[in-house]
Order: structure tokens, then sequence, then C-alpha cells
């Protein structure tokens, strides 16, 4: 009788990882990773500490494991946005994507990536590392983008792809930071459409030398 009790004191039948780890993500994007304790997180993903252990590793495991599902989900605007074919559209669709995806409705306010462990201490420093470097991939990956699209005379000879990148950047976090205080979508979008207006224009295919 008392192995039964054991038993049922175990994580269910039928424990489904993927919605646990959604939840887990929810939970870290709006309480950011020091925010998030271990009871609020296994409360929300209906398992107990031994379940999340077993399943996910320590807390830095789920929050990792949480920072990829919420790139290949909420934030995957990024990856399509590499795909555009101009480097105006790059940026529109990376900006509106940074407008939409962090003032969601049903989805807690601002980004993952940028306040999950905006003023972490000691203890969220592993967290703050994780972001940091998720962060500036992107910016290398944009940046790549960029010099590309120099080099086709899609952006003038003169453009400095890494700054163009960082700029963008720095512009689509501060919306994450912005939506994160209530600043609503409309005038998210206006900022992003501000943005855009200065854009460098395309120059046209690049020249060979002679």
């Amino acid at each position: 009788m008392e192995t039964g009790q054991k038993a049922a004191i175990g994580r269910p039948r039928g424990f489904d990882t993927e919605e646990a780890l959604e939840r887990a993500m929810r939970v870290f994007w709006e309480q950011g990773y020091e925010g998030a304790s271990l009871t609020d997180l296994t409360r929300a993903m209906g398992i107990n500490r031994t379940s999340m252990y077993a399943a996910f590793g320590n807390k830095e495991d789920l929050f990792r494991k949480s920072l990829e599902r919420y790139t290949e989900g909420p934030a995957s605007y990024g990856a399509r946005a590499l795909r555009e074919p101009t480097a105006r559209q790059v940026a529109t669709a990376l900006l509106n994507g940074a407008v939409r995806a962090t003032t969601g409705i049903g989805s807690p306010a601002g980004c993952l990536g940028v306040q999950g462990s905006l003023a972490a201490g000691e203890p969220g420093s592993h967290a703050r590392d994780v972001l940091t470097t998720w962060r500036e991939e992107f910016v290398s990956l944009l940046g790549d983008r960029f010099q590309q699209a120099v080099d086709e005379g899609d952006l003038p000879a003169d453009a400095d792809a890494g700054l163009l990148a960082r700029h963008l950047m720095t512009v689509a976090n501060g919306i994450a930071v912005q939506a994160a205080g209530g600043i609503t979508r409309d005038v998210l979008q206006q900022v992003a459409d501000m943005t855009l207006r200065s854009w460098p224009p395309a120059t046209g295919p690049a020249q060979p030398e002679a």
C-alpha cells in the first residue's frame, strides 16, 4: 500500500514535456530568470521538482531549453526576417515582428531574450551570459546579411553592415523594453515605422571593378 502511495506522488502518466516546457518558457518570459522560483515553475508545469529535474535538468538547463523554445516559437520572426530578399524587407520584418511578439494578446509583454536577466545578480549570472550570447549571435547573423546586401548593391557601398545591424537590434530591444513597460502596440509600431523611414536607399547591383 505504501509503495502505491509513493508511485501516486510521482509525475503522472502521460506527462507532456512539450507542454510543460511551453509553460516554463512563459514563466521565465513573464518573471525573468531570478524572479521565476522553482515553485513557480513546477506549479505552472504541473509537475514536482523530481520530475522537472528528470525531464529537464536543473533550473539553468530548463532556462536554456525554454530559450530554445522561445527562439523557435515567439521569436522565430528573426530567422524568417533574415530570409527576406532585400535589406529593407529584412529590417521591416524584424521590427514589425518585434512589435507583434512583444505586445501579443495572451502572451507576456516584452521579450524573454531581452529582459529575462537584465537585473540579474550573481545567482542569475549564467542566464545573463546565455542571453548576452543569444543576442550577440543574432546581431552577427544580421550583420552578415547586411554585408551581403552591401556586396549585392542593395545597400550603399559605404554602409557599415555591422553597425547597421547593431542599430536595428538596439531599436528592436528598446521596443521590447518599452512593451514590458506598458507602451501600446500602436505607439511601438510608429517607432518602428520612423526607423524604417530613415533606412539607407538601395543603390542597384554592385558593379565589377575595372
